[in-house]
C-alpha cells in the first residue's frame, strides 16, 4: 500500500462547461498525487485506425430515441443548457456504463458539488415511443447509494474471467479480482458481487451487472474497474476504443478532452491498489448522492406535519368497533376510524399525485414540498383476548406494516393475531400509501409509461407519513387510547414507548419508517429486504407486472436499465435510501434504532441477498452460521457479519430455514419447492423472540445454539 496523499479534483471534471466548473477541491485517495501537466506532455495522437474507430464509437451510439421537447426556460429540464451527451465508453446504450459522472454538471448549491444532468435524448423510450423524463433524477446531486452498476462487455465468459457471485463476496476484494469497486473518498476497497443478466434476452446484449455488498456511504466518489476481461475460448477481450485512447494517453479528434483529467483521477486511485492502467479492460467514476438530497423531502414534510400538530395529537374518528371479530376467538375488538395528516401531494392525495409546490415558489432543484390541506387516513387496531382477562398485565402497542400492494387489514392474518394474543399486544396499521392496494393502477400504468415514476416516490413519502403520525396518535396522552372503544384495556396500556413489526414489504419499508420516525424505538422486520432495483428481477411477485412491463418496454437490456435507473428515485421513499440512518448516523430528529431482521431460506419473493446488505450496510451482527451446512449455495454468504452472542441487546439478523431450497446464483426469481416467505412469521418461536426484543430490549436464543429452523407453512 503506497503513502497517501491529496489529488486535485476538479469539479465535475467530466462537464464540457469549462466556465461552469469551479475552482479544484481535494479529495484523499490511495495511490500518487495526479500530475495533469506531465501527463498531458506525454499525450500521443492515435493512430488513423483507431481514431476511425473512437470517431464511429462517439458517434454511434445506441438506445434511446428522441423523446419529447423540453423547455430551456426549466432548469430541471433535460436539455437545458450545455448538458453532456451520449458516454462514449460503452456505446452499446447511451446511459452505459451505469452510473457515470459524465452525466454531471458542476453545482456549487448542491452539497456533493455536482448535478445530475441526463438529456432527454439519453433517456430509454417506451414502444410509444415516449422518453422517460428526466426532470425528477435531474434534481439528484449524485446516483443511487445503492446503485446496479451496468455494462456491456461483449463475449465476455463468467467463469473464464473468474467474476465473483454473491457466494465468495472474498474474491471480489482479491488482489486480482477482474473487477474492482473503490471509494476514492476514503481511499478503500468495497466488496461486490456480479453477474450477467439472466433476463437477456440476446447474448449481445448481456449486461454486466454489478452490485455492491453495502449501500454506498452518501456523497462520496467512487471508480469502478474491469480488467482481464475473458471470453470463452480464453481470448481477452481487447477494450474500447474510447476508453483505450484514455488509458493509452493517446489523443484523437472526437475524443472528449475535458474528460481526461478526471479519467486521470481514476487510473491514479486505483494504480494505489496495484490496478494498473496497461490491464484494464475500463474504468470510469461516479458519485453518491449526498445524504440532505436523498432525505430531504422526507425529513421536511415530517418537520412540517410535527409543526402542524404541536403538542396536541392527529385528530381522529372512531368509525365502528366490533367485539369478537375472528372465529378462533383470539381478537376481543376491533377498532376502525381515521385521522388526519397534512397532504403533501397535488390534488387529493390520491394515486398518480405528486408532491405538490406552492404556485408562486420557483421549482429549484431543491424545493421541498409545501402542505396542500388535509388527508383522512384509514387505521385499525386489533385488542387480543388475553388482554381482557384480569391480571394479564401490561398491554404493548405496535405499529404494523403490510405486505405488497395491501392494506392496513393485515393485522387480520393468522399469524399476527396469535402474536398480539399471545404477548399481550395491541396491533395498529394504517395504508403504505404509493404501495397499497389503492395504487395498483397507478403502478400498472407507471411500467407502460416510467415518466411517472415520481407519483410513486412521492406518494410513498406520502405514506412513511402517515404511519408517523399515526404513531403520534398511539402515543398521545389525549390519544387513541383514551376513547371509550378501549375501555376493557383502559389504564394498563402502555404508551411510553411504540414499536414496530412489518413484513415483506412492511420489512422493506420499516427499515425507512424506522430512520425518520421520532416514535419507534425497536422494530422487527419480517422477510425484508431493500433497494427494489435488486428485489424486482428475483422476484416471483414481480411476474404480474413484468407481463404489463415487457411489453411497454421491449428490449430487455432496456429494462434491466430502467429499474436500475429508477433507484435513483425510489431510494427517496423506501429502506435502501435510509438504511445507513437506522442503527447509526441518525437523521435529524431522530434516534438510532434497534432492529431485528427475520429472513426466510429460500424466499420466492424477497430475496435474502438483499437483507444480508442491509445488515452488512448497518453493522449489525447474526446467527452464525446462517444455516445448517449444505443448506446455503455457500457458507460465504454471510461474509462480513460477526456473530451474535446471546443474550443479546442490539440488532440483528437470523435466517429461518423451514426446507425450501435456497436462491439460484442468478439474478432470477426462485421457483423450486414451496415458498418459505411466510413461515418465519407463522412460527412460535419467531414470534416469542420478536417479544423479546421488542418488549424486553433483548434478543434471545430461541433456537438452542444451532441454526435456526422454522415449520413449514405455520
Amino acid at each position: 500500500m503506497t503513502e497517501r496523499s491529496a489529488v486535485t479534483t476538479p469539479v465535475p471534471p467530466e462537464s464540457t462547461a469549462s466556465s461552469d466548473v469551479p475552482a479544484p477541491t481535494e479529495s484523499v485517495v490511495d495511490g500518487p498525487a495526479s500530475t495533469e501537466p506531465a501527463v498531458l506532455a506525454e499525450l500521443t495522437p492515435a493512430d488513423d485506425a483507431l481514431a476511425a474507430a473512437i470517431a464511429q464509437a462517439v458517434g454511434a451510439i445506441g438506445g434511446s430515441g428522441t423523446g419529447g421537447e423540453a423547455s430551456p426556460d426549466d432548469p430541471n429540464d433535460g436539455t437545458a443548457g450545455a448538458g453532456p451527451e451520449c458516454d462514449a465508453l460503452d456505446p452499446a446504450r447511451c446511459l452505459l456504463p451505469y452510473p457515470s459522472n459524465h452525466f454531471t454538471v458542476a453545482d456549487e448549491a448542491s452539497d456533493t458539488g455536482l448535478r445530475v444532468r441526463f438529456p432527454m435524448e439519453a433517456m430509454p423510450v417506451n414502444a410509444q415511443g415516449v422518453a422517460i423524463d428526466p426532470a425528477e433524477y435531474n434534481r439528484n446531486d449524485g446516483f443511487s447509494p445503492n446503485s446496479t452498476i451496468l455494462t456491456l462487455v461483449p463475449g465476455v465468459d463468467a467463469v473464464a474471467t473468474g467474476l465473483p457471485s454473491w457466494t465468495d463476496l472474498a474474491a471480489s476484494m482479491a488482489d486480482d479480482s477482474p473487477v474492482v469497486l473503490l471509494d476514492m473518498t476514503t481511499g478503500e476497497r468495497v466488496a461486490v458481487f456480479t453477474e450477467l443478466d439472466a433476463k437477456a434476452t440476446d447474448d449481445a446484449e448481456r449486461l454486466l451487472v454489478i452490485h455492491s455488498a453495502v449501500a454506498l456511504p452518501e456523497g462520496h466518489r467512487f471508480a469502478v474497474a474491469l480488467r482481464a476481461m475473458t471470453s470463452a475460448d480464453g481470448a481477452t477481450i481487447p477494450a474500447g476504443p474510447v476508453f483505450t485512447a484514455y488509458r493509452d494517453r493517446l489523443t484523437a479528434e472526437a475524443l472528449d478532452e475535458a474528460r481526461r483529467p478526471a479519467m486521470e483521477e481514476v487510473f491514479a486511485a486505483l494504480a494505489g491498489h496495484d490496478v494498473e492502467r496497461a490491464e484494464l479492460f475500463l474504468a470510469w467514476d461516479f458519485t453518491v448522492i449526498s445524504t440532505r438530497n436523498l432525505t430531504e423531502r422526507m425529513v421536511s414534510i415530517r418537520d412540517q406535519t410535527l409543526e402542524f400538530y404541536g403538542t396536541s395529537t392527529p385528530e381522529f374518528t372512531v368509525r365502528a368497533a366490533q367485539d369478537n371479530p375472528d372465529d378462533d376467538g383470539l381478537i376481543a375488538r376491533q377498532v376502525i376510524g381515521d385521522f388526519t395528516v397534512p397532504n403533501f401531494l397535488t390534488g387529493d392525495g390520491g394515486p398518480g399525485n405528486r408532491f405538490f409546490l406552492l404556485d408562486d415558489v420557483k421549482a429549484t432543484p431543491d424545493w421541498l414540498p409545501r402542505q396542500n390541506g388535509i388527508l383522512h387516513v384509514p387505521f385499525v387496531c386489533n385488542i387480543p383476548t388475553s388482554v381482557t382477562k384480569p391480571g394479564s398485565g401490561a398491554v404493548h402497542v405496535v405499529s404494523y406494516g403490510h405486505g405488497l400492494l395491501g392494506s392496513e387489514f393485515e393485522i387480520n392474518a393468522g399469524n399476527v393475531r396469535r402474536m398480539a394474543d399471545e404477548h399481550r399486544v395491541i396491533y395498529c396499521a394504517t395504508k403504505w400509501a404509493g404501495m397499497s392496494e389503492d395504487d395498483i393502477g397507478n403502478a400498472a400504468a407507471t411500467l407502460q409509461d416510467m415518466s411517472n415514476f415520481p407519483t410513486m416516490a412521492d406518494r410513498l413519502q406520502q405514506g412513511v407519513l402517515h404511519h408517523i403520525a399515526m404513531g403520534r396518535m398511539l402515543r398521545a396522552e389525549n390519544g387513541l387510547f383514551e376513547q371509550p372503544e378501549f375501555d376493557i384495556v383502559r389504564g394498563r396500556i402502555d404508551t411510553s414507548h411504540l414499536d414496530y413489526d412489518g413484513n415483506s414489504q412492511g420489512g422493506i419499508m420499516g427499515l425507512m419508517l424506522a430512520a425518520v420516525s421520532p416514535d419507534i424505538e425497536r422494530a422487527v422486520l419480517g422477510v425484508p429486504g431493500m433497494n427494489y432495483s435488486m428485489l424486482l428481477p428475483r422476484s416471483v411477485d414481480f411476474d404480474t407486472y413484468e407481463a404489463i412491463f415487457v411489453p411497454a418496454y421491449p428490449n430487455a437490456t432496456d429494462r434491466t436499465l430502467i429499474i436500475s435507473l429508477i433507484q435513483m428515485l425510489w431510494d427517496r421513499g423506501e429502506g435502501g435510501g435510509y438504511v445507513q440512518h437506522v442503527v447509526g448516523s441518525p437523521l435529524p430528529g431522530t434516534d438510532t434504532k434497534q432492529v431485528l431482521l427475520h429472513v426466510a431460506l429460500g424466499d420466492h419473493q424477497v430475496t435474502p441477498i438483499s437483507a444480508l446488505v442491509a445488515a452488512r450496510t448497518m453493522g449489525i451482527a447474526a446467527e452464525l452460521p446462517l444455516a445448517a451446512p449444505g443448506r446455503l449455495q455457500s457458507e460465504d454468504v454471510a461474509w462480513g457479519l460477526d456473530d451474535v452472542a446471546y443474550p443479546y441487546p442490539g440488532s440483528a439478523l437470523l435466517f429461518w430455514d423451514s426446507g425450501t431450497p435456497d436462491i439460484p446464483l442468478e439474478n432470477l426469481p426462485p421457483r423450486a419447492g414451496r415458498d418459505s416467505h411466510e413461515d418465519p412469521r407463522a412460527d412460535e418461536d419467531v414470534r416469542r423472540q420478536k417479544a423479546a426484543f421488542l418488549f424486553e430490549d433483548e434478543l434471545i436464543d430461541v433456537c438452542n445454539g444451532a441454526p435456526c429452523t422454522a415449520d413449514a407453512g405455520g
